[in-house]
């Protein structure tokens, strides 16, 4: 069968085994030459080919459920659910996602982003399919790195209660989240993956006990006990764990043996209530660099499939700002050891592999473990270290709770490094670091302050070590803006105070982070209609700099405010609270995004879709404040000006 051919699931029933391993060569194919091409996620799902043709082997995907952890490891799933034709348009403008959405079509049965969710969310469905009455599968496929997430075992502790639903988690082990998984529970699946597979003797033995002469076909409740005891002794040591729980578990298999799979999974949806199938699979499998660098290619931009490197930039960039705050903290680790870094199994993402390498001592990874990083960072405050806890702005809304409750309310020293803050392009929705500014307003005993440059961005993180309260740091995604940097002796700034850039008469523009440069390109392009503008790097959101503000807008009487976030309770709304309080009105234009979702593209592309480029600023800037008639008025002035020259 040819994978082009393929628009539904169900059409892999009945294929030999060596047909199915066809159509897996053919999916590897196509997911190297479009990730090659265009970029996206690569080892993920290059390691789960096999076990998502072997488990829809055993499904009925017009009634049963799947959900996908992440999202990132189902590329394969999304290729043989009809949209093998417009794959090409992975991860871009208005093409294939590259996570599962549930309006991108009815096989992607939860929308997922964010790891650790599909078990709860598949136990969800199949509670309520009992509650109806109704008869349908119901699957969680769970990577061993988000297993290490707090929600899972929530979920599974849950799950383990219930032996009368039926309900399946697979477990793809890999041995690798996005870096190789730290803690415990990676320890303990390792012993398990070096394992014996199970041997599923159960179901014989009671058969076995049931023909015995005297027993009469019906077996008391000793020997019930007595079955349920053989099973545990035929599950190797290491897996007796999800046992206890309350699980059947079946493994450790090899998830790159289709039949084996096949049979496992057929056994698995007989059991009648949870079960727990262990599969070990290699992560980038079939691309031995995939293979050899597992964490280089959990996700690539375009590269050289021959040769496996990356394809060189048209043009040099500055180093990103994640580089700066990595390269910045080993600095300042290595002159203070009581300066730690804390990550949630984003080392890589977050900048802090360098401190990883540099000074490993004063480095933590607790895995995909948000809430436990940021209590963890409260716990080390209180006996004197200076924790920074680098997150991605989307990430840390899972930890909320413990910003308030274990950091602000106590009033803690602790950084927090918001990583991927405000629009990051094609991962989507679920990973814009849209809402920090918000959410980070109200918690109390917070600082909070965004970078107009990466020279900024050093200075900005030593303010936060020196400050004797919780200090949050917001960075943009990509590249700096080329500025020279320093390579010690930052000064840390003073609490709460802003700078002013450039001066005007006509307009003031108070802009935060990552939109200050655009302020500045903006009042450029206003200038030029005669229009000239007080730029503000306002700097902080938290304390906000009133006695700057206050009088430059009251004296020039027009107001923008921008921000790379939503405009729902962020930075302009606290502006024109501020003002508000001080019973100051003035006309004001609040530029940032909009109450809507912002979906997979490039971030020029989604800039342009929400209006935020200066171009497209200076338009609504001069259509909001009237300037429309004085815009024509010097455009016929200047064509005038050119017909008589």
């Amino acid at each position: 069968m040819r994978l082009s051919e393929l628009t539904h699931p169900n059409q892999l029933h009945g294929l030999t085994t060596a047909q199915l391993e066809d159509v897996a060569c053919q999916i590897r194919e196509r997911h190297l030459q479009v990730v090659s091409t265009s970029g996206g996620h690569l080892g993920p799902g290059l390691g789960v080919v096999e076990l998502t043709l072997a488990l829809y082997q055993t499904l009925d995907l017009d009634v049963d459920k799947v959900v996908w952890d992440v999202g990132h490891q189902a590329y394969p799933h999304k290729l043989i659910t009809g949209r093998y034709q417009n794959f090409n348009t992975l991860r871009q403008q208005k093409g294939v996602a590259g996570y599962l959405k549930r309006t991108e079509s009815p096989f992607d049965h939860f929308g997922a982003g964010h790891a650790s969710t599909s078990i709860s969310a598949a136990l969800g469905m199949a509670l309520a399919r009992d509650n109806r009455g109704e008869d349908f599968k119901c699957v969680a496929v769970i990577g061993d790195g988000a297993l290490t997430g707090g929600m899972a075992l929530e979920a599974i502790n849950h799950a383990g209660h219930l032996p009368n639903t039926p309900f399946l988690v697979v477990l793809n082990d890999n041995d690798m989240s996005i870096s190789p998984p730290v803690g415990a529970l990676s320890t303990y699946l390792n012993r398990m993956r070096h394992s014996p597979p199970m041997q599923f003797i159960s179901d014989s033995v009671q058969e076995s006990v049931k023909n015995l002469p005297f027993m009469g076909g019906e077996l008391p409740a000793e020997f019930k006990s007595l079955t349920g005891s053989m099973r545990r002794l035929a599950v190797p040591k290491v897996g007796a764990v999800f046992e206890e729980l309350g699980f059947t578990y079946m493994g450790p298999i090899d998830g790159h043996d289709i039949s084996q799979m096949i049979r496992t999974f057929q056994a698995a949806h007989r059991v009648g209530g949870p079960v727990l199938v262990h599969v070990v699979t290699t992560k980038g499998k079939g691309y031995p660099y995939a293979e050899a660098d597992q964490v280089g290619y959990h996700a690539q931009s375009a590269f050289d499939l021959t040769t496996g490197k990356s394809k060189p930039s048209k043009s040099p960039k500055p180093p990103s700002y994640s580089k700066v705050f990595g390269q910045t903290l080993v600095k300042l680790c290595e002159q203070d050891s009581t300066v730690i870094g804390i990550t949630a199994a984003m080392a890589t993402g977050t900048g802090l592999d360098l401190l990883q390498k540099a000074v490993p001592n004063q480095y933590v990874d607790v895995g995909i473990a948000e809430q436990h990083a940021v209590t963890l960072a409260a716990g080390m405050s209180c006996e004197g270290l200076k924790p920074v806890v680098a997150i991605y702005s989307t990430f840390l809304q899972r930890a909320y709770d413990q910003l308030i409750h274990d950091v602000g309310i106590q009033n803690l020293p602790v950084t927090f490094v918001l990583d991927r803050a405000g629009i990051v392009g094609a991962d989507g929705p679920t990973h814009q670091g849209q809402y920090d500014i918000s959410y980070l307003r109200s918690v109390p005993n917070f600082t909070v302050m965004a970078p107009k440059d990466e020279s900024e961005l050093q200075r900005m993180l030593v303010t936060c070590l020196n400050h004797n309260g919780p200090a949050a740091l917001r960075i943009p995604r990509g590249s700096g803006q080329g500025v020279p940097l320093m390579e010690e002796g930052w000064e840390p700034l003073k609490i709460g105070r802003g700078e002013v850039l450039q001066e005007g008469d006509d307009l003031l523009i108070v802009a935060y982070g990552a939109m200050v440069c655009e302020a500045l390109q903006t009042a450029k392009i206003l200038q030029k209609e005669n229009i000239s503008s007080t730029v503000v790097n306002a700097r902080f959101l938290r304390p906000l700099d009133q006695s700057l503000i206050h009088p430059l807008a009251r004296r020039i009487g027009k107001l923008v405010t921008m921000e790379e976030g939503t405009l729902c309770g962020g930075f302009g709304s606290a502006v024109i609270e501020s003002l508000s309080d001080q019973e100051l009105i003035v006309p004001t234009l609040r530029l940032g995004i909009p109450d809507k979702l912002v979906d997979h593209a490039s971030p020029q592309q989604s800039k342009e879709s929400l209006s935020l480029n200066p171009e497209q600023m200076s338009d609504r800037i001069i259509e909001r404040f009237g300037w429309n008639n004085q815009k024509s008025i010097l455009r016929t002035q200047q064509r005038s000006e050119t017909l008589q020259g």
